[in-house]
């Protein structure tokens, strides 16, 4: 529903979410004419001011649109979290005359301002630092690439950007690991990902090899923080150090509930870096932030997470990966259903055929029809959910086909989690065997911890 300013005021006492979609308005400045109230009414009064104060006789000035949403708290918009990367008046002093590596994907963007973080707009941080003559030498690029167009697992290869003439140096493939020449001349080290919290997330891998990089060349390492938008919870099966890969380095559960700066702070903290050694690193860290925090991503992590509710699944549907399921690859509602040719239409009606696409050259079966699950309707979890894909195996008409067993475990963290729904556990047995683990994980991460 729609509300003036009066209005909203009224009914803030419900703690709705405010969603502000910004129209034409003859002052642009949202920060003019704020008064110093209370924040829930200070955002409020900005957002009245910047489109309904001064001349009344202008015409062309709009009200702006607020929308109501009962679920959520009204206190998660109003203090609209700030990203390190936000804040260029704490790491442009860092950076001065100094010779820099930047760590960066499309997700590296500044927004210095309100209005540009309420209406998503901005500007990547390579050329944010160019413009501010910061003498940037070379980039390093994660898996899905600089722009982030690659496809999950496709080889990133090294080049050079276009728009900055500057190499571009890729840490996906072979070569995950900056070498020493290929930091020499690096006098300091940005790191500026946007995560998700989950562990076979590649960006936490990367982390690691770049802390690791660093600490061994002597090279600070500055950590712009970012929200996680499943850093309401931890859960899943905890990793297991023999099945330890570029998928789970560290031995956390599947969603580990921390920041980008917090999991550098645990990874120095409890000497996972090899031979112990300790990485330089700052975090420069969120403002207006909080574990519970609902964050929505303006940029899309990787190609195949294109909006928050993907994200949100992604942490139970991730798993899919290792199984004959498409998780919805090749279609434009990735990680948000699922589907296999091999399910009986009886019970799985959703029915669509994977075909390459934007982030999916080749999905899993790709051109054929799958029966499955349409979970687009699902509610914001906060949990792993394993019934889709526990259902989807006592289905399967082949399920010695269900299983690609090295990928499965190598997402799960453990062989244990396929052998438990092979042996018909329920979900509730299987959720049982990782409570002891994450108590103590949980125990040992709240030494990091950088917000509530």
């Amino acid at each position: 529903m729609k509300l003036g300013f009066k209005k909203l005021i009224q009914e803030a006492h419900l703690k709705p979410l405010v969603e502000l979609i910004p129209l034409k308005s003859g002052n642009s400045d949202l920060l003019k004419n704020v008064f110093s109230f209370k924040i829930h009414l200070l955002v409020l009064s900005l957002i009245c001011y910047s489109c309904g104060s001064g001349n009344k006789d202008n015409n062309t000035s709009k009200t702006e649109e607020i929308v109501i949403h009962d679920s959520v708290d009204i206190d998660n918009f109003i203090r609209i979290p700030t990203t390190g990367a936000d804040q260029p008046l704490l790491y442009l002093p860092l950076l001065k005359s100094k010779k820099v590596g930047i760590v960066a994907n499309q997700t590296s963007v500044v927004r210095e301002n309100l209005s540009q973080r309420i209406n998503k707009n901005g500007i990547h941080l390579v050329d944010f630092l160019v413009m501010k003559k910061i003498s940037v030498k070379k980039v390093f690029a994660p898996e899905h690439g600089f722009r982030g167009k690659i496809d999950a697992g496709e080889t990133v290869k090294d080049g050079v950007d276009t728009k900055t003439g500057l190499p571009i140096i890729s840490l996906y493939g072979k070569n995950k690991k900056p070498t020493k020449q290929q930091l020499d001349g690096i006098e300091v080290m940005v790191f500026d990902i946007q995560d998700v919290g989950v562990r076979f997330y590649t960006y936490i891998a990367t982390l690691h090899y770049i802390m690791e990089a660093c600490a061994e060349a002597g090279i600070p390492l500055i950590i712009l923080d970012r929200p996680n938008p499943n850093g309401h919870y931890i859960d899943g099966p905890m990793m297991e150090k023999e099945h330890r890969s570029f998928l789970g380095m560290h031995p956390v559960p599947l969603v580990h509930g921390m920041t980008i700066g917090e999991y550098a702070q645990m990874i120095n903290g409890e000497g996972w870096l090899a031979d112990g050694v300790k990485c330089n690193i700052e975090v420069i860290t969120l403002k207006n932030y909080t574990h519970k925090t609902q964050y929505s991503l303006p940029v899309r992590p990787s190609p195949n997470l294109p909006n928050d509710l993907a994200i949100n699944l992604y942490p139970s549907l991730g798993l899919l990966e290792g199984t004959n399921l498409n998780a919805g690859r090749g279609t434009e509602m990735q990680f948000q259903i699922i589907g296999s040719p091999f399910l009986p239409k009886e019970f799985y009606p959703f029915s669509y055929t994977p075909k390459p696409n934007f982030g999916a050259k080749y999905p899993k079966h790709n051109g054929i029809a799958c029966n499955g699950l349409d979970l687009r309707k699902t509610p914001r979890m906060s949990r792993v959910d394993l019934n889709w894909i526990m259902e989807a195996y006592i289905n399967h008409e082949k399920k010695e086909k269900f299983f690609n067993t090295t990928n499965f475990t190598a997402h799960a963290g453990t062989a244990e989690l396929q052998r438990q729904i092979e042996r018909g556990y329920t979900f509730k047995e299987i959720r049982k065997t990782w409570l002891r683990d994450l108590q103590a994980y949980d125990k040992m991460r709240q030494k990091y911890l950088l917000y509530e």
